[in-house]
């Protein structure tokens, strides 16, 4: 079995908090915040600890970036909850959370030759003039990986961990079975 290691490097996840936010106010006396309706209409909320960013819609609908786990999430969406307090603003309902993508870094224990597998996947994209890296396009489970030449990888598009796991399993597959394929010729 081929040796791989894997590390969450980033979540997105959304979720709504039920009720509309008042932006202007919420940026007016957080000093965490940064609000240009001009330029975005959400608000950008910067959480410490864990360290992420929140964008935070006027619908109540939340955006959070840059934990590293489920768990942090919630942390983060009570900070915001905690925040929206001080300015009177109650949240009763307790908000779903959904992972809309994680990025995971990593490596598989082979040295790649991204020239072959190009030719030998399908769902492959390779202009080693432009990046030094291949995009390779998983169908099932959904997942793209960039891959290097050295073995390291990025993951992104997987909702949760058993995704992400499976996209691995897939990827030591199709990565095995196209240097089988190249060796018979």
């Amino acid at each position: 079995m081929t040796k791989t290691s894997l590390k969450v490097q980033n979540i997105v996840a959304t979720t709504s908090l039920g009720k509309p936010i008042p932006l202007t106010k919420l940026a007016r006396t957080q000093n965490n915040t940064e609000y240009n309706p001009e330029q975005f209409p959400g608000l950008v909320l910067r959480v410490k600890k864990p360290k992420s960013a929140v964008l935070v819609f006027s619908s109540g609908n939340l955006v959070c970036t840059g934990t590293k786990s489920v768990q942090q999430v919630k942390e983060v969406v009570n900070a915001v909850i905690k925040q929206l307090r001080r300015i009177n603003i109650k949240i009763t309902d307790k908000p779903r959370i959904n992972v809309q993508n994680i990025v995971a870094s990593g490596s598989i224990d082979m040295t790649l030759n991204l020239n072959l597998l190009a030719l030998h996947l399908e769902n492959t994209e390779y202009e080693p003039e432009q990046f030094p890296g291949l995009v390779y396009k998983l169908v099932e489970p959904t997942a793209t990986f960039l891959l290097f030449s050295n073995g390291k990888l990025v993951c992104t598009g997987t909702k949760n961990r058993q995704q992400l796991e499976e996209s691995m399993r897939q990827l030591i597959k199709n990565t095995k079975a196209a240097v089988k394929a190249m060796e018979k010729k």
